[in-house]
């Protein structure tokens, strides 16, 4: 779910051990279409789940001179590299275990208990699927990881709440940071 083609697929194989150089985890990657290709990448620590602007930048230059010197991408392209936000895709089996108790929506590639899309707390993973609670139903239900297509947090006042406690957390070490430089200086 990382990517999508195998061009996609490609170009994961040749950036991701630079991501992971640079300290960094593709959580996504797309080549889109259009007069003007583009190249976006969606990226964080894996520590954290974050990634600020300097990183992109850091992390944009790195992939660019790699893209650069390969050439893998035939014609002009943009190339973005940014953060998953707060909304963010699910890509990897751990990320539904990660954000454990927030709402997904899940789009599945084949039907399962009648239907394609989904959207419920998640409630973790068991082996290789993913564990959903939807409302009014006692059961969990439980997806294979191989057959979600397309998956992400529903942006709602818990995760907006999260987001904010986030942010705070964020700055606050930054100005501990900061606070720490001037006492060097």
């Amino acid at each position: 779910m990382k990517t999508k083609t195998a061009e996609d697929r490609e170009l994961l194989e040749l950036l991701e051990p630079v991501a992971q150089a640079e300290g960094f985890e593709i959580v996504r990657l797309r080549l889109m279409g259009g007069n003007t290709r583009r190249l976006q990448i969606m990226a964080e620590r894996p520590v954290d789940h974050d990634i600020g602007i300097d990183e992109c930048a850091r992390l944009s230059r790195a992939l660019s001179a790699v893209l650069d010197a390969a050439d893998p991408i035939s014609g002009e392209y943009a190339l973005e590299v940014s953060s998953p936000g707060i909304d963010r895709p699910l890509t990897r089996l751990e990320d539904f275990e990660t954000f454990e108790g927030l709402e997904a929506r899940i789009e599945l590639d084949r039907l399962a208990e009648g239907r394609k899309r989904f959207k419920g707390e998640l409630a973790g993973v068991d082996g290789d699927n993913v564990c959903l609670n939807l409302e009014g139903e006692e059961e969990t239900l439980l997806l294979p990881f191989a057959w979600i297509a397309e998956a992400k947090l529903v942006l709602n006042d818990q995760l907006m709440k999260l987001g904010a406690e986030q942010r705070a957390a964020r700055l606050a070490e930054q100005a501990d940071h900061d606070n720490d430089d001037q006492k060097e200086d």
